[in-house]
C-alpha cells in the first residue's frame, strides 16, 4: 500500500544533504528523518486513528511524517487561530473511513459548518502527480512506483502558507515528490520572503493573492529576483492584483484552480504562458486525466463548472456527484475555443437584481482598478422591490467617485446602489473574503 512517508524516506538526497531550510537554519535529511522517528516514538495511536497536531512550520512536517511512519491519520490544526478555534478544532476530527488516510482537512465553512474532507494516500500521490508531470514534460510514473528521475537537479520549493492548511501540506510534498529540497517560511513577510527568494535562488513558487497584493504594496522592494514564475494558490487572484504584481517584478503570473476534495486540476505549464499571453488571466487549461465541462451555460456560455478527476477525496457529498461521476464546483465558469478556463465566481455568490444577474467579480475587478483602491468586495443586499441589488465594501482612499468610475465600465444595473469603507475586508486563513460578515453588517434597502 502507499504510504506518502516515503516521499522523505526516499528522498534522493543523501542522509548529509540539506533537505529543509527556513530563514535561520536549515536540517540536513538524516536530521529530519531523526526528529521524525522521535516524533513517532511519542505517538499512542493504532494504525487508522486521527491525531491532530497543533503545529506550523518544519515541527508540522516532522508530525505529519511521523503520523505515516506509525499508520495514523495526520489531522493538522493552525496554531495561528484563536484558542477557541484550535480547542474545537482539536475536539472535532471524525474518525476517517481506513487505515490508508494520509489526513484529515476541513473546509473553509464560508458557506456552512466546517466539513471533513479525507485524503487517502494513494490518491494524493495522484493528485500531485497530475500536475507535476506536465510540469517536466513527461508522465511520472504511477503512483508507488518512485518518482521520476529529473534530467537535472530541481531547485529548492519554497513554501510560503502554513502547513496547517493544504496547500501548505501539497506544494511540501510535491516538493519531495520532484527530488527538491524544502524552504519553509513560518509565516509570511515581505522581507524574509525575499532574502529566502535571493539566498536559495528560485525562479518559480506559489503565492496567495493576499502575499502577492503584500509585496506590491512593499515600497521598500526593489526587485525580487531571480523569481521568473508565479503560481497563484488558495484563493481567486483577479486579473487587476496578477497584471499589477507582473508590471511590478516582471514575474510571469499563473492562475491555477482545485479545491480540497479534489487537487488542482486545472493549471497553467511554462509552455501555454509562452504560447498564449493572450489568456493570462484565465485560470489554465486541464490537466492530463482531467474532464471538465460547463453545466447549463448562458447564452455566454458561463455554468456551473463540473470537474471529473482521476480521484477525489473520500467521502464526497453524494449531492456533489453528477450521474456520470463530474464533481459539482459550485464556482462560475466558461471555456473558451482553446480550451482555458476562465473563473466567473461563485454561485451563491451572483446577485439577482430585478431578474438580471450581476457577477461580483466583474464589478471588483472594475473597483480595483480606480486609483486609491487597495480591495472591494460586492455583496447582495435584499431589496424589496427588486429582491436584491449589489453592495461594495472597498478598503482604500478618495473613494468619493467611486459610482461614476462603475458607469463608465459596467451596465447601470450592475452598479452598486452603495459604497462601503471599510478598514480591511473579512477574510478566512486562505484569503477568502467572509461575505456573510459583510451582509451583517447590512440592513434590508427598499428601492425608489
Amino acid at each position: 500500500m502507499t504510504n506518502l512517508f516515503d516521499l522523505l524516506a526516499d528522498h534522493p538526497f543523501a542522509e548529509d544533504e540539506a533537505l529543509v531550510h527556513t530563514i535561520d537554519s536549515s536540517l540536513t535529511k538524516a536530521e529530519v528523518l531523526a526528529l521524525v522517528r522521535e516524533r513517532a516514538a511519542a505517538i499512542d495511536a493504532a494504525p487508522g486513528t486521527p491525531v491532530p497536531v497543533v503545529a506550523d512550520g518544519v515541527d508540522a512536517v516532522v508530525a505529519m511524517f511521523a503520523c505515516w511512519q506509525v499508520g495514523a491519520v495526520f489531522v493538522p490544526v493552525n496554531p495561528r487561530q484563536p484558542q477557541s478555534a484550535i480547542d474545537d478544532a482539536i475536539q472535532r476530527p471524525a474518525a476517517p473511513p481506513g487505515t490508508g488516510t494520509a489526513f484529515v482537512l476541513w473546509t473553509s465553512g464560508t458557506t456552512g459548518a466546517p466539513k471533513p474532507v479525507f485524503h487517502t494516500h494513494e490518491a494524493y500521490l495522484e493528485i500531485i502527480d497530475r500536475v507535476l508531470g506536465p510540469l517536466r514534460g513527461t508522465a511520472s510514473k504511477p503512483a508507488g512506483d518512485g518518482a521520476p528521475e529529473p534530467a537535472r537537479r530541481p531547485s529548492p520549493n519554497l513554501i510560503p502558507v502554513s502547513l496547517a492548511l493544504n496547500a501548505g501540506i501539497y506544494n511540501a510534498l510535491f516538493g519531495l515528490r520532484a527530488g527538491a529540497p524544502l524552504v519553509i517560511m513560518d509565516g509570511f513577510d515581505t522581507t524574509s520572503f525575499q532574502t529566502l527568494v535571493e539566498r536559495h535562488r528560485i525562479r518559480s513558487t506559489v503565492l496567495p493573492p493576499a502575499a502577492m497584493a503584500m509585496l506590491s504594496d512593499d515600497e521598500s522592494l526593489v526587485s525580487i529576483d531571480p523569481l521568473r514564475y508565479i503560481r497563484s494558490i488558495t484563493a481567486p487572484l483577479s486579473p487587476f492584483q496578477a497584471r499589477r504584481f507582473a508590471g511590478r517584478f516582471g514575474v510571469t503570473v499563473l492562475n491555477g484552480y482545485g479545491q480540497a476534495e479534489i487537487g488542482e486540476v486545472v493549471g497553467w505549464t511554462a509552455a501555454d504562458a509562452k504560447e498564449h499571453p493572450d489568456r493570462i488571466g484565465a485560470i489554465g487549461r486541464p490537466h492530463p486525466g482531467v474532464d471538465v465541462r460547463i453545466d447549463e451555460p448562458d447564452t455566454n456560455g458561463v455554468g456551473e463548472l463540473l470537474v471529473r478527476p482521476p480521484n477525489t477525496a473520500v467521502g464526497l457529498a453524494p449531492d456533489r456527484l453528477t450521474a456520470d461521476g463530474h464533481v459539482r464546483t459550485g464556482d462560475l465558469a466558461r471555456i473558451d475555443d482553446a480550451g482555458f478556463v476562465w473563473l466567473e465566481g461563485r454561485i451563491g455568490d451572483v446577485i439577482n437584481r430585478g431578474g438580471n444577474k450581476v457577477f461580483p467579480a466583474e464589478v471588483e475587478e472594475v473597483l480595483r482598478s480606480v486609483p486609491g483602491v487597495h480591495d472591494a468586495a460586492v455583496i447582495a443586499m435584499p431589496d424589496d422591490r427588486l429582491g436584491e441589488v449589489p453592495v461594495a465594501f472597498v478598503v482604500g482612499e478618495a473613494l468619493a467617485d467611486l459610482e461614476t468610475s462603475c458607469r463608465e465600465h459596467l451596465a447601470p444595473y450592475k452598479v452598486p446602489t452603495r459604497f462601503e469603507a471599510i478598514d480591511a475586508l473579512p477574510r478566512n486563513e486562505v484569503g477568502k473574503v467572509l461575505r456573510r460578515e459583510l451582509a451583517n453588517r447590512l440592513e434590508p434597502h427598499e428601492s425608489e
